[in-house]
């Protein structure tokens, strides 16, 4: 009897298979089978919501292999991972297997296991269930939702806000917070205040600090002392006052620990503990889960690492107990267990938090099998998870009541001080003084003795000025913890969606801030203009709550998607009758402190300065928004947005020259200029002058003489291709970094490779490109030789056979095997090092497969549209288009739905 396992992963594949021995054959489907295609019409409104699905090639063959092993298997058993993208994947996966008509009468189940170890996988495999049909209604519910927003909603930015990108159910709402927080910092104005202490001594020779809290009977709050003048009169009061002591009180306090670790809050830990984004937050994670060679035993070190819940499981608990007396003593074990319920907003607690898998696991133990982030990660999570489970910590807050007399003038200091009695919880973080997450660190310090009625003396008095700060600007973690506490979107999906907001350039991330760019603070005023309803945090929250209510069976989906889509239509015709005038109206309005700033003058700053009568005005050109004058042509004044969102209000003209040396060949000189469609680098003056757009990522600070030189230089000759002889070139076109030769492109991975790539690559780019690309359509791809595994960043890693021979393939790192190399012989680690030799530090990131469309829509063939994160060609544009040459403007990027 032999029953087919389906899970995501290869490595998890491996694992389970050992634990479940001879009787299974456990297959991997590589996280989803199937999606909605990039390209209007794959969700159908007038034929009831009706979606259609394409397998793309890589997806299709793995399909195959699981369907063949069906056929010969006595049941199916789908055991995706524990949460709603895990429940989607299993019911594609059937759902395929249905189609392909291998099933028939096989029995098939569902399991779930909260980590991937044997105690979790065996018991999970004895209480097998159907699959949750309202969990995957709640998903085909929230993929309907951002396919519907992001293609009819992408479009319309498209053609009234020329340079946007997209738009998206949960995307835009979170670039708002981003915008408003900065448009509040802008609006803040700082108030000066004072803060008084004195420094006073002990009959006994020791010093404390005690801070003003009133004087001449008025008591005074955080910034009573509002002026220089004020606190020089309370100081010279202090200055001559005696000292004594009223009262000293001490009360103990009881500090509990936090509850273990969720997405978001591990998210936000790790954020500000140990400086990783959210992403690579969960990239890690997805590892420990997943499981780590432990001397011959692959074992997961933590639980599924995508949760809204804060308890632990009974058994759970149980051994975190038994640990603590363990490890740390039996005090340190509260008399009763400690059971967390989660405040956050439309949280759904079915799942554990995520915690170690085995608690008697310290991160010492595993040191050695780690690598540093891991280490760093698992470390978190432990100390998290055990500390949950602690005593409170027993600290005694001593609080010191001083009177102040100065010739009938009175005044009252205190001074506040903890010590710490038992440490409890804070036991377990031995590098630190307390968890960050949940600790309010105490601002005072130990007190000396000091005794009621005593007299204190002054050894200094101190009047220190300070001024009021504006909100600080989010980052990952604040940003996350902010929408948690809203309810929009979900914590599984912070990640991808902070990433998507960097990858359209709406946001710059610097020093851990989120900053929004120009155009997100566009877009912003654009949705907040005339989408009001769809970017504000209640409406989105509240379309959380439905979708949350549907996976709990409480609503019908489609009533959902009904009722959502009236509405939202209605909107999307509106904007048809919408003018570009219009919008700029709106624009002008509502960024109007950002756009045109208040001059030192007092002038009027929607004046132009150079013809000194035209008005300024945001104007949209075909990259992006500008500022210029009313009396174009005959003032030709411009002023480009800058890159952190306001308009670069120093520049008095957008073309003024700043010089960066002189040509060796020609002579000429080479200047950094700003135009209407952004910096550039240009050589020499008049019509004939060479001009070089700077690429993206490179900023006007960054740019050099010698990055100058390099740009006016292009297109750069590699070197003769080894077989035509004809010369291989590299540049920059409108779709990015590319090579030639003879007459056919291929696109590079960064700009820096058009200056460094050399000839050996550029020749397996061309190769690859020649399997791959148009040209190539009806070959057959070139098929594994063998499957090693996972890459550590995610994508499989193949030993294939081209046309120069056997090679390691990662995406479109395609690194060639030593000569003498048998192809059957390569490990993953000999793998990984060809790799990175190949790609260089950075890597290579995964190709996207050729997709195979399993259905077809019913209507006329559409327009392609755009939504969040894909590739979306305007209808003009034609499929086999050329990079242009250095120097042209980008062109936009279509983007394809968010997956929330």
């Amino acid at each position: 009897m032999t029953n087919v396992v389906v899970v995501e992963s290869p490595s998890k594949a491996k694992t389970i298979n050992k634990y479940l021995g001879p009787g299974y054959k456990v297959l991997a489907s590589f996280g989803h089978v199937r999606d909605l295609p990039a390209k209007d019409g794959s969700v159908l409104p007038d034929q009831d919501f009706d979606m259609l699905w394409e397998v793309d090639a890589a997806s299709a063959k793995r399909m195959k292999d699981i369907a063949d092993a069906v056929k010969s298997s006595d049941g199916l058993i789908l055991a995706t991972d524990p949460d709603r993208e895990g429940e989607a994947i299993s019911w594609h996966v059937l759902d395929l297997l249905r189609k392909k008509k291998v099933i028939g009468d096989k029995p098939v189940s569902r399991v779930v296991f909260n980590a991937i170890t044997k105690k979790a996988v065996l018991e999970a495999m004895a209480a097998p269930r159907d699959i949750d049909v309202p969990l995957v209604d709640a998903y085909l519910a929230r993929r309907a939702l951002d396919y519907l927003v992001g293609f009819n909603l992408s479009p319309v930015l498209w053609r009234k806000l020329p340079g946007a990108r997209s738009a998206g159910r949960v995307q835009s709402v979170a670039l708002r917070l981003v915008c408003d927080r900065e448009a509040e910092i802008e609006r803040f104005v700082s108030e000066e205040y004072w803060n008084i202490s004195a420094l006073l001594k002990t009959p006994r020779g020791e010093s404390f600090e005690a801070r003003l809290v009133s004087a001449d009977g008025k008591r005074l709050q955080a910034r009573s002392v509002a002026n220089g003048d004020d606190a020089a009169s309370l100081k010279a009061m202090l200055e001559g006052a005696s000292y004594v002591v009223d009262t000293v009180e001490a009360k103990p306090v009881k500090r509990n620990p936090s509850p273990p670790f969720t997405t978001s809050t591990l998210q936000q830990a790790a954020s500000s503990k140990l400086g990783f984004s959210a992403s690579r937050t969960m990239q890690v994670a997805q590892k420990l889960y997943e499981g780590i060679d432990l001397g011959g035993e692959t074992v997961g070190l933590i639980t599924y690492m995508r949760t809204d819940g804060v308890q632990m499981a009974p058994e759970a608990i149980d051994a975190a107990r038994d640990a603590i007396v363990s490890q740390f003593g039996a005090r340190y074990r509260p008399e009763k267990a400690r059971f967390y319920s989660t405040k956050a907003k439309n949280a759904q607690e079915a799942h554990e938090a995520v915690r170690p898998t085995d608690f008697n696991r310290t991160p010492n133990q595993v040191r050695g099998h780690l690598d540093g982030d891991m280490l760093k990660l698992y470390d978190l999570i432990w100390k998290r998870g055990i500390a949950s489970q602690m005593a409170s910590a027993e600290i005694e807050r001593t609080t010191v009541e001083i009177l102040a007399d100065n010739a009938g003038r009175k005044a009252s200091l205190r001074a506040v001080g903890s010590v710490i009695r038992f440490d409890g919880f804070i036991a377990a973080y031995t590098d630190q003084k307390e968890d960050g997450e949940q600790a309010d660190d105490d601002e005072d310090g130990r007190l000396p003795e000091i005794k009621a009625q005593e007299t204190v003396a002054k050894e200094k008095i101190n009047a220190t000025q300070h001024f009021t700060e504006p909100p600080p600007r989010y980052s990952e973690a604040t940003l996350i913890k902010k929408m948690e506490e809203l309810g929009i979107g979900r914590p599984s999906t912070y990640a991808a969606t902070l990433k998507t907001l960097s990858d359209r350039e709406y946001i710059v991330i610097d020093k851990r801030k989120l900053i929004p760019h120009s155009k997100g603070r566009l877009v912003t005023a654009f949705l907040e203009s005339f989408f009001t309803r769809y970017v504000e945090y209640d409406f989105t929250a509240s379309l959380e709550e439905k979708l949350d209510r549907i996976s709990a069976g409480e609503l019908n989906w489609k009533d959902v998607l009904r009722d959502f889509w009236k509405d939202f239509f209605a909107q999307i015709e509106d904007t048809k009758e919408l003018r570009v005038t219009n919008v700029l109206d709106a624009l002008n309005e509502v960024l109007a402190p950002l756009v045109f700033p208040k001059r030192e003058d007092g002038s009027d700053p929607r004046i132009c300065q150079v013809c000194g009568t035209g008005k300024l005005s945001l104007k949209l050109g075909k990259y992006g928004a500008f500022v210029g004058c009313s009396n174009y042509p005959d003032c030709n004044f411009t002023r480009q947005l800058s890159s952190e969102g306001g308009a670069d209000a120093d520049a008095t003209v957008s073309n003024e020259p700043q010089s960066l040396g002189k040509d060796p060949a020609t002579g000429e000189e080479i200047t950094l200029r700003s135009g209407r469609f952004g910096p550039y680098v240009q050589r020499g003056d008049g019509k004939e002058a060479k001009r070089s757009s700077l690429p993206k990522g490179w900023t006007p600070e960054s740019i050099d003489y010698e990055r100058a030189l390099a740009l006016l230089s292009l297109p750069r000759d590699i070197g003769a291709h080894p077989e035509s002889g004809k010369m291989i070139s590299s540049s920059l076109g409108r779709y990015g970094p590319f090579i030639l030769h003879d007459g056919k492109y291929a696109n590079l991975e960064s700009v820096e490779d058009v200056f460094t790539i050399g000839l050996n690559r550029a020749v397996s780019v061309l190769a690859d490109k020649a399997l791959q690309g148009p040209g190539a359509r009806g070959r057959t791809p070139v098929a594994a030789l063998k499957e090693l595994g996972d890459h550590p960043d995610g994508g499989a890693i193949t030993v294939r056979d081209g046309r120069y021979g056997p090679y390691v393939n990662w995406g479109k790192v395609n690194a060639t095997l030593p000569k003498g190399k048998d192809p059957q012989t390569v490990t993953v680690e000999e793998a990984l090092t060809y790799i990175v030799e190949k790609a260089g530090k950075d890597g290579g990131k995964p190709a996207k497969a050729k997709a195979k469309t399993t259905s077809k829509p019913k209507t006329t063939k559409a327009k392609p549209k755009a939504a969040e994160g894909g590739d979306a060609k305007p209808k003009t544009a034609r499929a086999k288009a050329a990079p242009k040459a250095a120097g042209k403007p980008k062109a936009k990027a279509a983007a394809k739905p968010e997956k929330d």
